[in-house]
């Protein structure tokens, strides 16, 4: 309480009753996927495509990050984060940062490298040989990891023989592989010395440590695939388009599909603020689609959408037309929607700016087959371009059947969640809780105005409860506050129906 010593006049500034809830963002997107350089350990924010090439490097044949990417900042998308990972042909992300090129070592005229797979600290070491008057040529060659010698080469040469060392490390070491220098005479034997080899590639797809999906549910401590996006408290979308790439280079199969595909759900199930963007198989089908999709990827969420056929584009770098995942243009979309219309209006009956046709066709019959199963169809309409023609969620519950209903309820949550953390340790009695129907009621009737919530008024639009019923003394004693809100979300008008009748002659007159 102030303090009033003389007379006069004292401004005070005060709360008000009730304080303002500020909607959240909807439109940050979050892609994994590979990338031409990059870091590997930590989700890197991008606002523009420069600042994409700038950091993760241009198209990469072959892959569909950076295509994704850009179909996303050209259908409307702001900002979006990207998570580097690893495809098995790019510098191992525990064994090196960003930026550092690996590569053989030289040790004289020879060339050495770790085998790929091999991990820890690998030096490699030139001594001469233990022994009275050894050949002048021939030196012991010792190989240690982490500071432990593990393999030795007690007397090797330089020369053409069965002794040389490319041969005998080569047919023997688990560790290294020594390159010689091209015909010619034998290369001067190399000087005595210790080298540490740079950081080795992992093995190959089929190899002895092929590529795993599980690089795309990193870790959360060090921040890598998915793992990483949960530090990321503003992230609404998810997409990991290069899994169709990884597909199609053979490092996984369908069922490494599905199980990643699982993974990205199950990671915006557990933060409940995001939604996952699904890419199909390439190449298959309607029908093999709507099998697979019954069949093999049985999802049932409220949290995902999976959307058919691909589009090709126009690649920029090259000027051919190529296919790409539909995810990175969904995306751009969603973010599009939101800021034209909002997020309460279904992303759908939407242009996909920068598709140049479609990979499949599809006949209202195959469509009538996709569309129940959670399949949202990209359609090609004479005269109105390519257009996103669906707007459902991979969920049999017929309450979050529609997509922009679950994005909604995100929005409302997250916007409430943090607009009133003022909350927090104020005295839990009556006049709290009528500062947070106030409060509350006042961020909703905005939305009920927007038209984001369904009524005539805002009574039949939603409703905020907090008061003694929903916080009894047991619940005060324990320093709970309960708050119970209900709304009434808009759905979409997914079935338009003109009904058309023929009227008669004189039927259709109107009495004056």
């Amino acid at each position: 309480m102030p303090s009033y010593l003389s007379p006069g006049v004292y401004v005070e500034e005060v709360q008000s009753g009730s304080r303002p809830i500020e909607g959240v963002g909807t439109s940050v997107a979050a892609f994994v996927g590979f990338a031409r350089k990059g870091p590997f350990d930590e989700p890197t924010l991008v606002t523009n495509w420069s600042q994409f090439v700038s950091r993760f490097g241009d198209f990469v044949e072959g892959t569909y990050l950076a295509a994704s990417v850009y179909g996303f900042f050209a259908n409307g998308g702001g900002t979006c984060y990207v998570v580097r990972v690893d495809d098995g042909t790019s510098t191992a992300p525990a064994a090196a940062s960003s930026d550092e090129v690996t590569g053989p070592t030289a040790i004289g005229a020879y060339s050495v490298v770790a085998r790929p797979g091999v991990t820890g600290t690998i030096t490699v070491e030139v001594a001469d040989v233990e022994g009275d008057d050894p050949p002048s040529d021939a030196f012991r060659l010792v190989v240690s990891r982490d500071g432990k010698a593990v393999e030795t080469y007690p007397s090797v040469t330089t020369k053409r023989s069965k002794e040389n060392v490319a041969t005998r490390v080569n047919a023997a070491s688990a560790l290294i592989e020594i390159t010689e220098p091209g015909t010619g005479a034998a290369p001067a034997r190399p000087a005595p010395q210790t080298v540490t080899l740079a950081p080795a590639l992992p093995a190959p797809a089929g190899g002895g440590a092929p590529f795993s999906p599980e690089v795309y549910v990193g870790d959360a401590d060090r921040r890598s695939g998915l793992g990483g996006l949960e530090a990321v408290e503003d992230v609404t979308t998810v997409a990991v388009p290069d899994l169709m790439s990884a597909y199609e280079r053979g490092l996984v199969d369908l069922d490494g599909v599905v199980a990643v595909q699982q993974a990205l759900i199950t990671h915006c199930e557990l933060m409940g603020d995001r939604v996952a963007v699904l890419d199909p198989p390439p190449g298959l089908s309607p029908q093999e689609i709507a099998g697979w999709r019954s069949e093999r990827a049985g999802y049932d969420s409220r949290y995902a959408a999976l959307y058919y056929p691909w589009i090709d584009v126009a690649d920029p770098s090259t000027g051919r037309v190529s296919p790409v995942p539909p995810s990175g243009h969904v995306a751009g979309i969603w973010a599009r929607n939101d800021e034209q219309r909002g997020v309460h209006k279904a992303p759908a009956n939407e242009v996909v700016r920068g598709a140049v046709s479609l990979r499949t066709q599809l006949t209202k019959g195959e469509h009538d087959r996709l569309n129940p199963i959670g399949v949202n169809c990209i359609r090609a309409f004479p005269g109105r371009g390519i257009r996103i023609w669906g707007a459902r969620t991979l969920s049999s519950d017929p309450a979050w059947r529609y997509l922009n209903v679950r994005r909604l309820f995100n929005y409302l949550e997250e916007s409430i969640l943090a607009g009133t953390q003022w909350v927090v340790f104020e005295p839990n009695d009556d006049a709290l809780w009528a500062r947070i129907r106030r409060t509350v009621g006042a961020f909703l009737v905005n939305e009920w105005r927007r038209g984001a919530l369904f009524g005539l008024t805002p009574d039949e639009a939603y409703y905020v409860k907090c008061d003694r019923e929903t916080n009894p003394p047991e619940s005060v004693d324990a320093g709970h506050v309960v708050c119970e809100i209900g709304v009434a979300p808009v759905r979409p008008a997914e079935f338009v129906v003109f009904r058309l009748s023929q009227l008669t002659s004189g039927t259709g007159a109107v009495d004056e």
